[in-house]
């Protein structure tokens, strides 16, 4: 006698609500982990850098300069050298992240599960933002060490910090699909992110520049995240504040949309 046949219940495609959390969570946690299983280069080696800048410019300059608008020198850096650590750390996940994919074939990992462009740039940019906020707190209890960071305006300590960090984490997003080498992320990093890091009034205030130069900082988003991250600390700013976080906000905004157009496009990324 032949066995009797059972008799399966069809399939149920899983279904998924407006968002999938679930994969949003898991990408979100891929990129955390990708960086943390390397912390010692990507956050302690960023966090002895910004120290070694902190000690050569403030042995070297310290004494010299002297206070900056009643503030101490030492107290005036600290701020901005963590900031840009924050910035440049928070560009550099998204930007590898994206790339790596690219040069070693396995974006589709990212690609074929149900993620929306929006769910992508999502987790993406969240992973950009939690590594850079992971090195400036790191950096900040190693500094805080030497100098005195007494928070004076947490609300904007912490919006320019987030700000600062997603909108780096939108220009790695971006620089990371439209790059095809490692070469043309240092394009971006050596003549665009440096420069404009250097000149934003990190190491100096602005106000002792002579003109154009001193009107041209006002147009550079670095100098009002950098003022505004210190403002935050000192009590104050070089520029006006109001006017950084709505150009911040902006800006921000910006490169939301240039970030979700490129993701659906599927530009350098399906074909």
């Amino acid at each position: 006698m032949s066995e009797p046949s059972i008799t399966r219940p069809a399939p149920v495609p899983r279904r998924f609500g407006a968002i999938n959390a679930l994969g949003l969570w898991t990408l979100y946690l891929k990129e955390v982990h990708r960086f943390w299983k390397v912390v010692m280069q990507t956050v302690f080696a960023p966090v002895v850098t910004t120290l070694l800048f902190f000690a050569v410019i403030n042995l070297a300059f310290g004494e010299r300069r002297g206070d900056i608008g009643g503030v101490p020198f030492s107290e005036f850096l600290a701020p901005g050298l963590i900031l840009m650590g924050l910035l440049q750390n928070a560009f550099a996940n998204t930007s590898s992240s994206i790339l790596v994919s690219k040069v070693q074939g396995n974006s589709v990992d990212f690609l074929m599960p149900p993620l929306s462009p929006l769910e992508l740039m999502i987790a993406f940019i969240a992973g950009a933002v939690t590594r850079g906020v992971v090195v400036a707190i790191a950096t900040g209890i190693v500094v805080a060490l030497f100098v005195n960071l007494t928070p004076s305006h947490i609300w904007a300590i912490v919006f320019y910090g987030v700000t600062g960090a997603t909108l780096m984490g939108m220009i790695g997003l971006i620089g990371g699909v439209w790059a095809e080498k490692f070469d043309h992320i240092s394009v971006i990093t050596n003549f665009i992110i440096t420069p404009l890091t250097f000149l934003s009034g990190t190491f100096y205030s602005i106000t002792v520049l002579p003109e154009p130069f001193f009107t041209l900082s006002h147009i550079n988003p670095f100098f009002y995240m950098i003022d505004g991250f210190r403002y935050g600390f000192t009590g104050q700013a070089d520029g006006n504040i109001a006017i950084g976080v709505g150009f911040i906000l902006m800006l921000n905004l910006v490169l939301l949309i240039a970030s979700y157009l490129v993701l659906r496009s599927g530009w350098r990324l399906k074909s």
